[in-house]
């Protein structure tokens, strides 16, 4: 008999500690994507790039609170969110109610068939997966990916890993890892994307360190 594979530790980690901290985060952050115009140019890039060829529908896999899967649908996207923590998904459904959210992980992608995707959107959520398991799940979106589908991704620019045990007055166990943009881009093209824009820029006020912003697509032969 074929024994259930054990949850990473991160992966608990990282479902209870949002479980815990979703109001007041959503609240904290609740001027995002909208406040910051540069982070909307990507976005709108990435909408655009997506209608351009055609549309479908497009994930976006970290969803939390439901902020950027609602830009994208006012911006005509056929989106939906995902996340770890069921408490954030209850969060996006009440304040998005006409939109789609499920639990979900991006390290569990194989409800989803190949190919099913025109675009997959992981703004800052990669950030939690430990460094040694982004290829894989780079990988895992380009297999979900049709050819020609469309790839956005955000991060906060460095090499350390910040790691916090208590957030907004609750008990936590969080690491935020910040990633090298060449790095990634390294990565994606290793498992066949094309790389199509990088925008790295300062930190706003409320920001530690640089923010990067990739686009990246599944060749349209692949």
């Amino acid at each position: 008999m074929r024994t259930p594979r054990e949850e990473p530790s991160f992966l608990r980690d990282t479902r209870d500690s949002y479980n815990a901290i979703a109001a007041d985060y959503a609240e904290t952050f609740k001027s995002e994507p909208e406040g910051k115009p540069l982070t909307l140019a990507m976005l709108t890039a990435f909408a655009r790039t997506v209608a351009k060829d055609g549309g479908g529908p497009v994930v976006e896999f970290g969803s939390g609170p439901g902020r950027v899967t609602a830009y994208l649908d006012r911006l005509g996207t056929d989106v939906r969110g995902v996340d770890l923590s069921p408490s954030m998904v209850a969060l996006a459904r009440r304040t998005f109610p006409g939109l789609r959210f499920d639990e979900g992980s991006m390290t569990e992608l194989g409800g989803f068939a190949d190919g099913s995707l025109r675009g997959i959107v992981a703004w800052y959520s990669l950030i939690h997966i430990p460094a040694a398991e982004v290829p894989g799940v780079l990988a895992e979106f380009y297999r979900l990916l049709a050819p020609g589908g469309h790839l956005a991704l955000a991060f906060q620019v460095g090499e350390d890993i910040s790691s916090y045990t208590e957030a907004f007055g609750h008990s936590v166990s969080l690491d935020f890892r910040r990633m090298r943009p060449d790095l990634v881009t390294e990565q994606l093209r290793d498992v066949g994307f094309e790389l199509r824009a990088t925008m790295v820029r300062e930190a706003e006020p409320d920001e530690k360190t640089p923010q990067a912003h990739l686009l990246a697509r599944k060749p349209v032969g692949a």
